[in-house]
């Protein structure tokens, strides 16, 4: 980003972008201690995909893989990436304040319908190596989405916006996928490796159909930031 006026609107659009990825990814986290089940499925190369059951933390991941190529093409490989980075430490910080909320005793009022010491710990308690997962697989894919996308634009110039957007999030979730249930499940002993070859490939053809399904909205979102800026776009 070259533009550090606060009174331009190149400036006030990334702040807003920048909260909004921050917010979304944070809250996906925070979230990630429910299981759904997704009532899709369809056959592939003779085998069975869905229906799906996964975290309802990937309701706001939609939104970053958004953001990421908007800032990523409006702002740039280094915005995007010093974001994801800043985004690690925050959430970081975030589970260090829930660890310590976990840790500190309920005052139980009968009635008041407040959660327990039990029930907090039930939702927030996740597990370390979950949590350094998480974490570590967000910021790995982040920064390998950024590099693609911006080594997909040096090769194509500003055509197929499409290519760059859905191609980087397509690599970069595969290693996402697996990343995250090898450091959170595996390692810990808390999933076998047949159940780990058999649940990553199902979780990343969602992410995968996820991407594509975001195609036209990433050509919306670019219309958009476009007629917003004006001619100030660099």
């Amino acid at each position: 980003m070259t533009d550090y006026n606060p009174n331009s609107r190149r400036y006030w659009l990334f702040i807003f972008l920048a909260g909004l990825f921050v917010t979304n990814a944070i809250t996906a986290e925070l979230i990630s201690n429910k299981l759904v089940e997704i009532p899709f499925s369809f056959s592939l190369f003779g085998k069975q995909f869905g229906p799906f059951v996964t975290i309802v933390g990937i309701l706001p991941w939609p939104v970053v893989f958004l953001l990421t190529d908007l800032i990523n093409e409006f702002y740039g490989q280094k915005a995007i990436r010093r974001l994801s980075w800043i985004t690690a430490v925050l959430i970081s910080y975030c589970f260090v304040i829930v660890l310590i909320a976990l840790h500190v005793n309920t005052k139980e009022i009968p009635g008041s319908g407040l959660a327990t010491d039990e029930e907090f710990r039930k939702v927030f308690g996740q597990a370390p190596w979950v949590i350094a997962g998480s974490i570590t697989a967000f910021l790995f894919s982040q920064i390998l989405d950024a590099t693609l996308f911006h080594r997909i634009k040096q090769w194509t110039g500003n055509k197929y916006i499409g290519l760059r957007s859905t191609g980087s999030t397509m690599v970069s979730q595969l290693f996402d996928s697996y990343i995250v249930l090898y450091i959170g499940f595996v390692l810990p002993g808390r999933m076998s490796w047949s159940d780990y070859m058999s649940i990553a490939p199902t979780n990343y053809i969602l992410k995968l159909i996820i991407a594509i399904s975001l195609t036209p909205l990433i050509y919306l979102g670019h219309y958009a930031v476009r007629r917003y800026l004006g001619g100030n776009e660099n």
